[in-house]
């Protein structure tokens, strides 16, 4: 069975009250401590802490060896990382922004997704190239890019994102332990929002499995990263209004766990997709598409979706007219409801 997660769940005796970039600092800690093989690299990672200070204290307590201040030079970086796998490590590297990675999308996409295939299964990339994505804190472009279906996009990579502490913790714990190179996008304007985190647990949900952050009946939220809690806060507003909508977290973007997916608009029959990237090739459009391939005489409505618009990511001053809101998540759920 999915299991159910919900923002609002009380805490229980062994978690901790932790924000998403805690979280994430926190699962890096153990990984290193788990692993010996584990490093870290990144521009300003180790004595800084990262721009974001998610690796904060680590390059303290494991040394500059195995956190790694790099030069600035993401292309460089990645390539180093892809040597270093080849000779049995782990590296996990930190992309200051999301823009700051399209330097390195060469070596991602034509050396790093493609290496296990090339060799005939001979060679594995156990590589986690960390990127905080996403809008909402006041930043320009190069500082506020969607990019996950560049790379959702590509044979070879994985890619995921969190929404919430708790799965940041494990998520990042499970992708550096995976022998494929995993895409981390991380939710930059959520790191500071606060959750339960439950580290003793000995059964975190699968890496690469959906989630049900909120059961409903009537319509399907899909979601993930940012805009999980923005639908979240939809599904609240709906409710009072008489309507109960589901919010499924994706968590995972390449491989889509479709079976979670399909299970929840099988049962409310409408489905709309919401994320800040771009509409145009965007994961709207292929779960659109997926949707409508396996429950074309199921659903009562077309697919809706509910995105950032298709221009270069705005000046803070307009960004949240830019991003998705609740506003439009709601209007979106009027139109599907009217069909």
């Amino acid at each position: 069975m999915t299991a159910i997660r919900t923002s609002q769940a009380p805490a229980t005796p062994g978690t901790k009250t932790m924000t998403l970039g805690k979280a994430i600092n926190a699962g890096l800690r153990r990984a290193l401590e788990a692993d010996p093989k584990v490093l870290l690299a990144g521009e300003d990672i180790g004595r800084l802490g990262g721009v974001f200070r998610i690796t904060e204290g680590l390059q303290k307590d494991f040394g500059e060896d195995r956190v790694i201040d790099s030069p600035l030079a993401e292309s460089g970086i990645v390539g180093t990382s892809i040597g270093l796998a080849m000779r049995g490590y782990r590296t996990v590297v930190e992309i200051q922004f999301d823009g700051f990675v399209y330097p390195a999308y060469n070596q991602i996409v034509s050396q790093l997704s493609r290496m296990h295939f090339r060799s005939s299964g001979r060679i594995s990339m156990p590589i986690v190239i960390r990127i905080p994505y996403g809008g909402g804190i006041g930043a320009i472009e190069h500082h506020s890019e969607s990019p996950e279906a560049y790379f959702a996009h590509t044979p070879g990579l994985k890619v995921v994102s969190p929404s919430n502490p708790n799965d940041a913790y494990w998520m990042i714990q499970q992708a550096i332990a995976s022998d494929d190179p995993i895409i981390f996008l991380e939710p930059k304007r959520r790191y500071h929002e606060k959750g339960e985190v439950d580290e003793a647990t000995r059964t975190p949900l699968p890496l690469h499995q959906a989630s049900v952050a909120r059961r409903g009946t009537d319509l399907t939220l899909l979601s993930y990263g940012p805009q999980v809690k923005t639908c979240l806060e939809a599904a609240v507003i709906a409710a009072e209004e008489g309507r109960s909508l589901e919010v499924v977290d994706l968590r995972t973007l390449s491989p889509i766990d479709m079976v979670t997916v399909v299970d929840s608009v099988k049962r409310t029959r409408r489905a709309i997709v919401v994320h800040e990237a771009h509409r145009n090739l965007g994961m709207g459009a292929e779960l659109s598409a997926r949707l409508t391939e396996e429950l074309f005489y199921v659903m009562e409505a077309p697919v809706l979706r509910v995105t950032g618009y298709d221009t270069p990511y705005p000046i803070s001053r307009v960004e949240e007219d830019w991003l998705p809101g609740v506003d439009r998540i709601l209007d979106a759920v009027d139109e599907s409801m009217g069909y």
